[in-house]
């Protein structure tokens, strides 16, 4: 659903900008890139895992989608329509 969509991509964005703050912040403090890298790429798999997956609280609000329809009544009606015939000028 697309309330769901919205809610993952928030929590997505949300925890990407979190741990980049924190990953600048602790890099710029001990001095060491790498230590920021890490800590980006470590939120970056815990939003993976939090928003991947189809948790249930993304499936709250479902599509209501239209009832099936059985493909013989197109066949019939087609077949039912009579050949537009064109008037030679």
């Amino acid at each position: 659903d697309y309330k769901g969509q919205k809610l993952a991509e928030q929590i997505f964005q949300g925890i990407i900008l979190v741990s980049a703050v924190i990953g600048f912040i602790y890099g710029y403090i001990t001095e060491q890139f790498g230590w920021t890298v890490y800590i980006v790429m470590a939120g970056f798999a815990l939003s993976c895992l939090l928003t991947l997956p189809p948790w249930p609280m993304y499936r709250r609000n479902p599509l209501k989608w239209l009832p099936v329809q059985e493909s013989g009544t197109e066949e019939k009606k087609a077949a039912e329509r009579k050949p537009k015939r064109h008037s030679k000028s």
